[in-house]
């Protein structure tokens, strides 16, 4: 990707995306603001030809572009979140849950499953934004933890791809809790001898961000995801300084090192396929 395009991307995310809550179609580029069909965009990966802005990307389309085909076998798929609190704000929890299940076809905002990559097995962990913002509650939690666990009991790599705006509000403390759960779920891996590829995708912040997403033996994200613990506009409001245009971005984490690599969604199966085969445990 040329730095010109990776510039502008960056000069005009935040009002870009302005732009297109405005329009309101999700299948308007807020960059370049070309619009394409649901099937131009599947065929491209959801990246723009035009400018190459990396639209959110469901967890089974990014399962599929992941796996090799026929091979994902989904674990945990009957996990749901309670509501332990009998959490009500405008609307009960319990009918938001229902509502997010059926708008996107997930039981969670996570799918988790074992699979091939390139050949090689792996276990997939796949976070999908829509999922009431990909927040973290006790079944995302508890989810991670048994695909660590099954990477581990297999001896195999685990692929986590994060979208997550961070703790879910509606579980309160129980949400919170799943910050610890889930790095010692990672920590546990690696006793066995194990590893983690942390990809973050557009954006991945708060408490996914401050636990098992930050782990990874290699850390990578996709081009121009925001990486914050904290927005750039609340960072703003509170501190009352100007903040640079790139703020949070993936390419000011990968300058300050954050990140090992940027890679584009069009190259991310290969680049973790290379992965697999440096971190083979038969070598």
């Amino acid at each position: 990707m040329s730095e010109s395009r990776v510039d502008v991307s960056i000069e005009h995310k935040g009002e870009a995306e302005a732009a297109q809550r405005e329009r309101g179609h999700p299948n308007t580029c807020p960059t370049c603001h070309s619009h394409y069909r649901d099937e131009e965009l599947r065929a491209k990966l959801r990246v723009c030809p035009q400018c190459e802005h990396h639209f959110p990307m469901p967890a089974r389309e990014r399962v599929d572009m992941l796996a090799d085909p026929g091979t994902f076998q989904e674990e945990a798929a009957d996990l749901r979140s309670a509501d332990p609190l009998d959490f009500f704000d405008l609307r009960p929890y319990r009918e938001r849950l229902a509502e997010a299940e059926l708008a996107t076809g997930l039981g969670e905002a996570m799918v988790i499953g074992r699979a091939t990559l390139d050949g090689h097995p792996c276990e997939l962990a796949v976070m999908d934004f829509r999922f009431m913002g990909g927040s973290m509650g006790s079944a995302v939690g508890e989810k991670l933890v048994r695909a660590c666990e099954s990477a581990a009991a297999r001896g195999v790599p685990l692929i986590s791809v994060t979208a997550s705006g961070g703790a879910r509000m509606q579980e309160g403390i129980l949400s919170l809790m799943q910050l610890p759960k889930t790095v010692c779920a990672v920590a546990d891996l690696y006793d066995a001898g194990g590893c983690l590829f942390s990809v973050m995708a557009h954006p991945t912040t708060a408490g996914v961000l401050a636990s098992f997403a930050s782990l990874g033996d290699v850390i990578v994200a996709e081009p121009g995801a925001l990486l914050s613990f904290t927005g750039p506009r609340v960072v703003q409001q509170t501190t009352r300084e100007k903040l640079p245009p790139d703020f949070g971005l993936a390419e000011s984490n990968y300058r300050f090192g954050h990140l090992d690599a940027i890679v584009p969604r069009p190259e991310l199966r290969s680049y973790l396929a290379r992965l697999m085969r440096l971190f083979r445990r038969d070598r």
